[in-house]
């Protein structure tokens, strides 16, 4: 079965076709500026990419283009849509509506758009916008959600719950429900057949660090503690979020700077972490050679990243009591050797050790082990792959 995987956002989307029996990706591309002058779609398959530009308005006229490209005579790899199984879409967040991915139906559609959309207004309403323009384009064709949140329902009431009234949590949904689930089940999966174990054998952490970053505890093949919370502006610092902060000095903030509620989430959101502390840029490639330039404040921040989540870590491994493998993915975690260095720095006392020169490696794209000989635990390089958890999550439902 062909699986078409759609991640829509706000003014953009992106697409893979994977062919399941191989689970190898057929075409892959991007639309950007939807809605917006300028609109272009990048299109990549048979070897060969073909950039379309034209108005695009909206998410429907969008999905006919890709539909389009995927039929083209020159970067086509299907000859009709009815090759094409199953639609998977990506969706940021489930609240406690949707338990695991699920079958698109008029009430799930209901329950998405009523139910989820102020748990990610810049995510969820995209993510339905998307599916709406597929289910008109492709009428008939199984529609999957597979939400980031999934991997995360796991986690016990002690480690998702607030200390807040439990009335307000039972009538609001307010607790933890993490992000970035599809890649942190796919690299820790990934680890444990490197490792030669069973997910249930083992205990690992896994660092999704990227401009989003997010640190999850996986016990037995289960997740059981996220850093990312009630939205993934909790946890480490980020790109331009602020990480963990105490609710206080957010109430503080506002009064001084003279903002709503709104405006400091925005605030928050898009003005602080390691942009807002370097002053500089939320890219690590700019704060690394701002670093090596002897600027202080990007050393900070460099220092501020990869401490708070070696924090996480060893709380993770704590809470687990015990830790068999580290697992880096995403932009930063797999092509920034000193986040990763400076992260493992001082867990020895866990029986982590790392190979300099492995760690300084050239990222190949494949799994790389970047752990010394005898380190009692493994320390992993893993390309993530949410796309293929989509496909497969959808397959397994249609």
């Amino acid at each position: 079965m062909k699986i078409l995987v759609v991640n829509a956002g706000s003014s953009s989307l992106k697409y893979q076709l994977i062919d399941m029996e191989t689970e190898g990706v057929l075409a892959k591309g991007n639309v950007e500026r939807i809605g917006i002058k300028g609109s272009v779609l990048k299109a990549k398959g048979n070897g060969k990419e073909k950039v379309y530009e034209q108005d695009m308005p909206s998410h429907k006229i969008a999905i006919e283009l890709v539909l389009k490209a995927l039929t083209d005579e020159e970067v086509g790899v299907i000859s009709s849509m009815t090759e094409i199984g199953a639609v998977g879409h990506r969706v940021v967040a489930s609240g406690e509506y949707f338990k695991a991915p699920t079958l698109v139906t008029p009430e799930v559609i209901k329950t998405l758009e009523e139910k989820t959309f102020e748990l990610a207004p810049l995510h969820n309403p995209a993510a339905a916008t998307g599916l709406r323009a597929c289910m008109d384009v492709m009428p008939g064709t199984p529609m999957v959600l597979v939400f980031d949140s999934s991997f995360h329902q796991t986690m016990p009431e002690k480690a998702y719950m607030f200390g807040i009234k439990y009335e307000d949590y039972k009538a609001y949904g307010v607790r933890k429900y993490g992000a970035h689930g599809t890649s942190h089940k796919f690299v820790s999966q990934e680890a444990a057949k490197y490792m030669g174990k069973k997910p249930e054998d083992l205990k690992i952490v896994t660092c999704h660090l990227g401009n989003g970053s997010s640190i999850s505890a996986v016990d037995g093949g289960k997740c059981v503690d996220t850093s990312m919370s009630f939205t993934p502006l909790d946890g480490v610092l980020m790109g331009t979020r602020s990480g963990c902060i105490d609710a206080s000095a957010v109430e503080f903030l506002a009064r001084k700077k003279g903002l709503n509620a709104a405006d400091m989430v925005t605030y928050l959101n898009k003005e602080c972490g390691v942009a807002g502390i370097s002053g500089v840029s939320s890219d690590f490639r700019d704060l690394i050679a701002g670093a090596e330039q002897g600027n202080t404040r990007c050393q900070l921040a460099l220092d501020m990243f990869a401490y708070q989540t070696k924090k996480f870590v060893g709380s993770y491994a704590a809470a687990m009591g015990g830790l068999d493998c580290i697992v880096f993915t995403a932009g930063i975690g797999e092509n920034t050797p000193i986040i990763r260095a400076g992260v493992c720095e001082g867990l020895e006392f866990l029986g982590v050790k790392l190979d300099k020169k492995s760690n300084e490696g050239k990222n190949t794209g494949a799994i790389r082990e970047i752990s010394a000989k005898g380190s009692k635990v493994k320390v992993l390089v893993i390309p993530t792959n949410e796309e293929l958890v989509i496909a497969r999550e959808t397959l397994a439902l249609v």
